[in-house]
């Protein structure tokens, strides 16, 4: 059967019950360089792998504050992330200006999902090509959310998504019985232990190609500078996390 015939638009569906431009739109998120996030009863982590298009050209933004209690990291289409994440800030501002309160988390999330849902059930509109890890705090805890272009939305303990995303689930199966008592230090850690995990092996994890974002219960959404990363990253050769277990 030819795919052509039914992927002109994203609301003809294939004898084999499928929507092609649904499904393109998930492979852009793979294609994206990787994004985690993780989270423990105080903290939230965010992790990226930074790429910039030539050796001329400096590093594309990963990670999007939305607001103090909220962030987004990004894998595929930088431009469609903007549009969410434009969308995402106006929601927080109009809540706040009308409730006096940061929006909740899981329900901008909803949000988010009902539009991206929406332009699946148009022939003159194309599904957003990028996916979101959403990492928040209300007064429900700590959110980690991750948002895909066919309009499904999820709540994790931990998650990774764009190229060689695997390898960072591998390592997050591996240990994320940890992570819910893990101090932000050993969330950091751990973030970017999963991020070398999914890198080339002719990569190099340096400040300059890493992004880490923080939010806590008590702490407003901040990055970490130049010599931060590169003190963890440092630390990443002496890490083990046996000897967190030997600690509890």
């Amino acid at each position: 059967m030819l795919k052509h015939l039914y992927d002109t638009d994203c609301v003809t569906w294939s004898p084999q019950g499928k929507l092609f431009q649904v499904e393109y739109a998930m492979e852009a998120v793979k294609q994206g360089s990787i994004c985690l996030g993780l989270k423990s009863n105080d903290h939230v982590v965010l992790c990226s792998l930074k790429r910039q298009p030539s050796e001329l050209a400096g590093y594309q933004e990963k990670q999007f504050k939305i607001d103090d209690h909220m962030a987004i990291a990004i894998a595929g289409l930088t431009a469609d992330a903007r549009v969410l994440c434009k969308y995402m800030r106006t929601e927080c501002l109009e809540y706040k200006y009308t409730y006096e309160s940061h929006h909740p988390v899981g329900r901008l999330v909803f949000k988010v999902a009902e539009k991206s849902q929406h332009k699946t059930q148009s022939g003159a509109k194309r599904p957003y090509g990028v996916g979101l890890l959403v990492a928040g705090i209300d007064p429900n805890g700590v959110h980690l959310f991750e948002t895909c272009p066919s309009g499904n939305y999820y709540e994790y303990k931990c998650q990774a998504i764009g190229s060689r995303s695997q390898a960072a689930r591998t390592y997050f199966e591996s240990w994320f019985h940890l992570f819910q008592k893990s101090n932000l230090e050993q969330l950091i850690l751990h973030g970017l232990s999963a991020i070398k995990k999914a890198i080339m092996e002719d990569e190099e994890l340096n400040e300059k190609n890493v992004e880490v974002g923080i939010l806590g219960k008590n702490q407003k959404f901040t990055h970490l500078n130049a010599q931060e990363l590169k003190n963890y990253i440092a630390q990443l050769e002496t890490f083990n996390p046996n000897s967190q277990i030997q600690q509890e």
